[in-house]
């Protein structure tokens, strides 16, 4: 076994150790946080990120990046709210319509960055800023609430004692490991991220695999988005404001390479569950909303320094 490899388990192990730590500090300062219904609160508010972080999960397996994320939420918030509201839309089709939007919207990401060649960062950033724009002029700038009574299931809604939207999620970062660890298109992400000119030598169609991995991307991003919607009961065009860098940091944090080519879906699980613990812990501990930002700056910055670090070794 090389020492990359060693190196790279034992990342793998520390997030978890991470976890644990964070759990035991936050139940000694307040022991309301090991409680059953707060655990599963913790779950049920970190759903969207968890969901969403999937598809960002491929984007940065490739060493791209998407900031189109917490848009595409709040698109698929404004629009799905006014195909029911304004339009009296079955909330079924309304939902598959804004998922196929979402979806859309990934493969201009994808046309974009693959076929005309723009930066991840600056193509994403365009369909923020003109997605962002379109959503405020459908809605007119105000929220858009009244939906059909079963929608709030989705959000609000249990089976047994677990939140409907945990469910949702775990269901979610299944299908997410399944397509990393046990389809060609898995492969090819590795393969893509960790060395593009030997990926297009061995014939994989490294055009179509971008196209691929931004329309998931989109997909994961609407799906969390409706969740959203429905937790809110209410459409809003800055709905999911910022929760791009949220889903990056759990990405990072979960052990995914910022430079594309390694990361495992259970390492995602794990930085998810540390954004939930952390955001959870510290509301526990009325910390100052500020601090927050603060404290989540500085816990993305190390996680990217790690890696950065890390690759910066194995070079030498």
């Amino acid at each position: 076994m090389n020492s990359n490899k060693v190196v790279y388990q034992l990342k793998d192990k520390a997030i978890w150790v991470v976890l644990v730590v964070l759990v035991v500090a936050f139940t000694v300062a307040n022991p309301r946080f090991i409680n059953p219904d707060n655990l599963l609160t913790l779950l049920r508010q970190v759903a969207v990120f968890g969901i969403a972080s999937i598809g960002m999960t491929f984007v940065i397996l490739l060493g791209d990046i998407d900031l189109s994320i917490g848009t595409i939420m709040s698109f698929v918030n404004i629009i799905g709210a006014y195909m029911m509201v304004n339009m009296g839309m079955n909330m079924y089709l309304a939902c598959i319509l804004s998922l196929v939007a979402a979806t859309l919207i990934g493969v201009i990401n994808g046309f974009m960055v693959s076929t005309i060649g723009i930066p991840a960062i600056i193509a994403t950033f365009a369909t923020q800023t003109g997605f962002n724009g379109l959503a405020y002029i459908i809605c007119g700038g105000m929220p858009i609430s009244g939906f059909p009574d079963g929608f709030i299931v989705l959000g609000q809604g249990y089976i047994g004692i677990v939140p409907i939207p945990v469910i949702i999620m775990a269901i979610c970062f299944a299908v997410g490991s399944f397509i990393l660890n046990k389809s060609y298109f898995g492969r090819y992400f590795y393969a893509v991220g960790g060395n593009i000119e030997a990926a297009k030598l061995s014939g994989i169609r490294v055009g179509v695999v971008k196209y691929l991995v931004f329309a998931l991307s989109g997909f994961f991003a609407g799906l969390a988005g409706i969740v959203l919607l429905s937790r809110t009961n209410s459409g809003n065009a800055s709905a999911a404001l910022g929760y791009e860098f949220d889903v990056i940091t759990c990405v990072v944090l979960g052990g995914v390479s910022i430079t594309g080519g390694y990361g495992k879906m259970s390492g995602v699980v794990a930085g998810t569950c540390i954004i939930g613990a952390l955001q959870n812990g510290m509301v526990l501990m009325n910390i100052n909303s500020f601090v927050q930002d603060i404290v989540m700056g500085i816990v993305l910055a190390l996680a990217v320094g790690f890696d950065c670090m890390q690759k910066k070794s194995q070079q030498n």
